[in-house]
Protein backbone atom coordinates (compact mmCIF):
# COMPACT_ATOMS: atom_id res chain seq x y z
CA UNK A 1 0.00 0.00 0.00
CA UNK A 2 1.20 3.32 -1.31
CA UNK A 3 1.19 5.97 1.83
CA UNK A 4 0.66 9.57 0.57
CA UNK A 5 2.80 11.76 2.82
CA UNK A 6 0.86 14.31 4.76
CA UNK A 7 2.39 17.96 5.82
CA UNK A 8 2.25 18.82 9.47
CA UNK A 9 1.64 22.40 9.69
CA UNK A 10 1.24 24.94 12.47
CA UNK A 11 -1.14 26.99 11.35
CA UNK A 12 -3.91 24.05 10.45
CA UNK A 13 -3.09 21.55 13.66
CA UNK A 14 -5.55 21.90 16.55
CA UNK A 15 -4.67 23.64 19.66
CA UNK A 16 -4.62 21.07 21.73
CA UNK A 17 -2.15 18.28 21.62
CA UNK A 18 -4.71 15.24 22.32
CA UNK A 19 -7.27 15.93 19.32
CA UNK A 20 -4.03 15.66 16.70
CA UNK A 21 -2.65 12.44 18.98
CA UNK A 22 -6.51 11.27 18.79
CA UNK A 23 -6.56 11.97 14.83
CA UNK A 24 -3.38 10.00 13.99
CA UNK A 25 -3.95 6.99 16.07
CA UNK A 26 -7.03 6.75 14.60
CA UNK A 27 -5.50 6.59 11.13
CA UNK A 28 -2.52 4.30 12.27
CA UNK A 29 -4.77 1.56 13.89
CA UNK A 30 -5.84 -0.26 11.09
CA UNK A 31 -2.36 0.21 9.18
CA UNK A 32 -0.26 -1.48 12.07
CA UNK A 33 -1.63 -4.62 13.14
CA UNK A 34 -1.32 -6.78 15.62
CA UNK A 35 0.18 -4.21 18.00
CA UNK A 36 -1.40 -0.18 17.02
CA UNK A 37 -0.68 0.24 20.77
CA UNK A 38 3.11 -0.08 21.01
CA UNK A 39 4.56 2.50 22.82
CA UNK A 40 8.63 2.34 23.92
CA UNK A 41 8.18 3.71 27.64
CA UNK A 42 11.50 5.28 29.08
CA UNK A 43 12.43 5.56 32.74
CA UNK A 44 15.28 6.60 34.68
CA UNK A 45 17.22 4.55 37.47
CA UNK A 46 18.82 5.80 40.43
CA UNK A 47 21.97 5.41 39.30
CA UNK A 48 20.82 8.19 36.83
CA UNK A 49 20.85 5.88 33.38
CA UNK A 50 17.95 5.53 31.30
CA UNK A 51 16.45 2.51 30.26
CA UNK A 52 13.27 1.54 28.01
CA UNK A 53 11.51 -0.87 26.60
CA UNK A 54 8.17 -1.43 24.93
CA UNK A 55 4.76 -1.90 26.57
CA UNK A 56 1.09 -1.19 25.37
CA UNK A 57 -1.19 1.55 26.32
CA UNK A 58 -4.60 0.75 27.61
CA UNK A 59 -6.27 4.02 27.74
CA UNK A 60 -5.75 7.60 26.85
CA UNK A 61 -7.29 10.66 27.17
CA UNK A 62 -7.29 14.30 28.87
CA UNK A 63 -6.06 13.07 32.12
CA UNK A 64 -2.85 11.35 30.11
CA UNK A 65 -1.84 7.46 29.05
CA UNK A 66 -2.40 4.86 31.17
CA UNK A 67 -0.17 1.25 31.09
CA UNK A 68 -0.03 -1.40 33.26
CA UNK A 69 2.84 -3.65 35.07
CA UNK A 70 4.35 -5.03 38.17
CA UNK A 71 5.47 -2.48 41.15
CA UNK A 72 8.43 -4.78 41.56
CA UNK A 73 9.51 -4.57 37.61
CA UNK A 74 12.71 -2.76 36.72
CA UNK A 75 10.61 0.54 35.73
CA UNK A 76 8.15 0.41 38.48
CA UNK A 77 10.99 0.54 40.65
CA UNK A 78 12.72 3.44 38.42
CA UNK A 79 9.46 5.00 38.70
CA UNK A 80 8.94 5.01 42.59
CA UNK A 81 12.28 6.69 42.48
CA UNK A 82 11.84 9.09 39.83
CA UNK A 83 7.74 9.14 38.72
CA UNK A 84 8.67 10.87 35.50
CA UNK A 85 8.99 8.87 31.75
CA UNK A 86 8.72 9.30 28.21
CA UNK A 87 6.90 7.44 25.83
CA UNK A 88 7.28 6.89 22.24
CA UNK A 89 4.70 5.96 19.20
CA UNK A 90 6.01 4.93 16.24
CA UNK A 91 3.72 4.25 13.53
CA UNK A 92 6.41 3.56 10.01
CA UNK A 93 2.93 2.97 7.50
CA UNK A 94 2.18 6.93 8.59
CA UNK A 95 6.16 7.87 8.57
CA UNK A 96 4.79 9.52 11.88
CA UNK A 97 6.27 9.49 15.82
CA UNK A 98 4.85 10.97 18.73
CA UNK A 99 7.33 12.05 21.76
CA UNK A 100 5.52 12.48 24.89
CA UNK A 101 6.87 13.22 28.18
CA UNK A 102 5.15 13.68 31.83
CA UNK A 103 4.97 12.92 35.38
CA UNK A 104 3.50 9.71 36.34
CA UNK A 105 1.27 8.30 39.10
CA UNK A 106 -0.05 5.09 40.10
CA UNK A 107 -3.97 4.97 39.02
CA UNK A 108 -6.77 4.37 41.34
CA UNK A 109 -6.56 0.88 42.42
CA UNK A 110 -10.53 -0.01 41.57
CA UNK A 111 -9.52 1.38 37.47
CA UNK A 112 -6.39 -1.43 37.97
CA UNK A 113 -9.08 -3.95 39.32
CA UNK A 114 -11.69 -3.61 36.46
CA UNK A 115 -8.69 -3.48 33.86
CA UNK A 116 -7.42 -6.90 35.45
CA UNK A 117 -10.55 -9.09 35.46
CA UNK A 118 -10.69 -8.13 31.58
CA UNK A 119 -7.46 -10.05 30.95
CA UNK A 120 -7.45 -13.42 29.80
CA UNK A 121 -6.81 -16.28 32.35
CA UNK A 122 -3.60 -16.77 31.55
CA UNK A 123 -2.53 -13.80 31.71
CA UNK A 124 -3.89 -13.41 35.27
CA UNK A 125 -1.99 -16.02 36.19
CA UNK A 126 1.45 -14.76 34.78
CA UNK A 127 0.76 -11.40 36.71
CA UNK A 128 0.99 -13.84 39.69
CA UNK A 129 3.42 -16.20 38.94
CA UNK A 130 5.82 -13.55 37.34
CA UNK A 131 8.47 -11.86 39.82
CA UNK A 132 8.79 -9.52 36.58
CA UNK A 133 12.20 -8.27 36.10
CA UNK A 134 14.29 -10.62 38.74
CA UNK A 135 15.80 -13.44 37.87
CA UNK A 136 14.92 -16.82 37.84
CA UNK A 137 17.04 -20.22 37.86
CA UNK A 138 15.47 -21.25 34.82
CA UNK A 139 12.36 -21.93 32.88
CA UNK A 140 11.11 -24.51 35.22
CA UNK A 141 11.16 -22.09 38.28
CA UNK A 142 8.34 -19.84 36.13
CA UNK A 143 6.37 -22.84 34.63
CA UNK A 144 6.53 -24.09 38.85
CA UNK A 145 5.07 -21.08 39.45
CA UNK A 146 2.56 -21.08 36.78
CA UNK A 147 1.56 -24.29 37.89
CA UNK A 148 1.27 -23.34 41.41
CA UNK A 149 -1.32 -20.33 41.08
CA UNK A 150 -3.36 -22.45 38.22
CA UNK A 151 -4.11 -24.94 40.94
CA UNK A 152 -4.63 -22.38 43.52
CA UNK A 153 -7.02 -20.27 41.40
CA UNK A 154 -8.73 -23.11 40.22
CA UNK A 155 -12.33 -22.80 39.77
CA UNK A 156 -12.28 -19.48 41.38
CA UNK A 157 -11.87 -16.18 40.09
CA UNK A 158 -8.58 -14.39 40.14
CA UNK A 159 -8.12 -11.01 42.03
CA UNK A 160 -5.38 -8.63 40.92
CA UNK A 161 -1.92 -9.09 42.69
CA UNK A 162 -0.96 -6.54 45.03
CA UNK A 163 2.22 -5.40 43.43
CA UNK A 164 0.76 -5.36 39.79
CA UNK A 165 -1.52 -2.02 38.57
CA UNK A 166 -1.77 0.63 36.35
CA UNK A 167 -0.02 3.70 36.20
CA UNK A 168 -0.66 6.83 34.36
CA UNK A 169 1.32 9.68 32.47
CA UNK A 170 0.31 13.34 32.58
CA UNK A 171 1.98 15.06 29.56
CA UNK A 172 3.98 17.80 29.71
CA UNK A 173 5.19 18.27 26.68
CA UNK A 174 3.97 16.40 23.36
CA UNK A 175 6.36 16.21 19.71
CA UNK A 176 4.67 15.37 16.50
CA UNK A 177 7.00 14.18 14.07
CA UNK A 178 6.17 13.99 10.33
CA UNK A 179 8.97 12.68 7.85
CA UNK A 180 9.10 15.00 4.81
CA UNK A 181 11.50 14.32 1.71
CA UNK A 182 15.35 14.93 1.97
CA UNK A 183 14.80 14.74 5.84
CA UNK A 184 13.44 18.16 6.16
CA UNK A 185 10.70 16.64 8.86
CA UNK A 186 7.76 18.44 9.95
CA UNK A 187 8.57 19.03 13.99
CA UNK A 188 5.51 20.69 15.70
CA UNK A 189 5.81 20.99 19.97
CA UNK A 190 3.26 21.17 22.33
CA UNK A 191 4.01 22.30 26.16
CA UNK A 192 1.79 23.23 28.92
CA UNK A 193 1.58 25.86 30.53
CA UNK A 194 1.13 26.72 34.36
CA UNK A 195 -2.78 27.27 33.40
CA UNK A 196 -3.08 24.17 31.58
CA UNK A 197 -3.66 25.60 28.15
CA UNK A 198 -0.69 24.62 25.20
CA UNK A 199 1.87 26.68 23.67
CA UNK A 200 2.68 25.31 20.21
CA UNK A 201 6.05 25.54 18.22
CA UNK A 202 7.51 24.47 15.21
CA UNK A 203 11.08 22.56 15.96
CA UNK A 204 13.65 22.28 12.77
CA UNK A 205 14.46 18.88 11.27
Amino acid sequence: MTIRVATLNEHTAPPHPGELFRQWYDAARPLHPPEPDAMALATVGMDGRPSIRIVLLKQFDEDGFVFHTHYGSRKGEELAHNPSAALLFYWPALLRQVRIEGSVECIDPVESDAYFRSRPRGSQIGAWASPQSHVLKGREDLESRIARFTHEFANKDIPRPPNWGGYRLFPLRFEFWQAQADRLHDRLLYQRRTDQTWSLERLAP
